[in-house]
Order: structure tokens, then C-alpha cells, then sequence
């Protein structure tokens, strides 16, 4: 089972667990936390699960496409080399990764 720990802007961390084949973004509205809204359920048409994440984990994912690209350069946190869109984050049996929530979504 995938584990994924959110580390929250207030510098709090949640561990959650996952199902194989979710996302990032689906584990963490399915779980509660806090800071990833998800608004389009995932279709990347915004900006609104961006997360940062660990450096550790930044190759275990396909690169960032060019509709996400585009979506990350109008997120409301400023993007980092590690941002992604937890939508595209989609989780393998046993997977770990650790992501940081932004401050702010919108």
C-alpha cells in the first residue's frame, strides 16, 4: 500500500495511506488534509493541488507534461523546480513520497 506524508504549512506532517492508483491530490481529499483543494477533480484545468515535491521522490514520477507546465506557471504559490500538480502524481504499490503543501492555492 503507497504511504504519502504531507507536510502542512504549518510545518505539521500527515502520514496517510493510499490505494494504488490514486493520486497525491485524490488520497489527500479522500483524507482530509488540509491545503489541496483538487477544484477540478483532478481533469488539470487548474492549479489548485499544487504541491512541492521531495527531491527525493522527484524521479519516480513522468516528467512534467506541457498542459502541466502550463498550469503551474499560474499557480498562487510561486513555482519551485519540484512543483508538480498532485493530480499527476499517481501512486505504484509500496511507493513512499513525501510533498510539501504551499502556503495558499488561490
Amino acid at each position: 500500500m503507497p504511504k504519502v506524508f504531507y507536510t502542512l504549512p504549518d510545518g505539521t506532517e500527515r502520514v496517510v495511506a493510499a490505494e494504488p492508483g490514486d493520486s497525491v491530490m485524490r488520497t489527500a481529499i479522500r483524507n482530509g488534509v488540509t491545503g489541496i483543494l483538487g477544484q477540478c477533480g483532478g481533469e488539470l484545468s487548474c492549479a489548485t493541488c499544487h504541491v512541492f515535491v521531495d527531491e527525493r521522490h522527484a524521479g519516480e514520477f513522468p516528467p512534467v507534461s506541457e498542459d502541466e507546465d502550463d498550469m503551474l506557471d499560474v499557480a498562487a504559490t510561486d513555482r519551485e523546480d519540484t512543483s508538480r500538480l498532485s493530480c499527476r502524481l499517481v501512486l505504484a504499490a509500496g511507493q513512499e513520497v513525501h510533498v510539501t503543501v504551499p502556503e495558499a492555492q488561490l
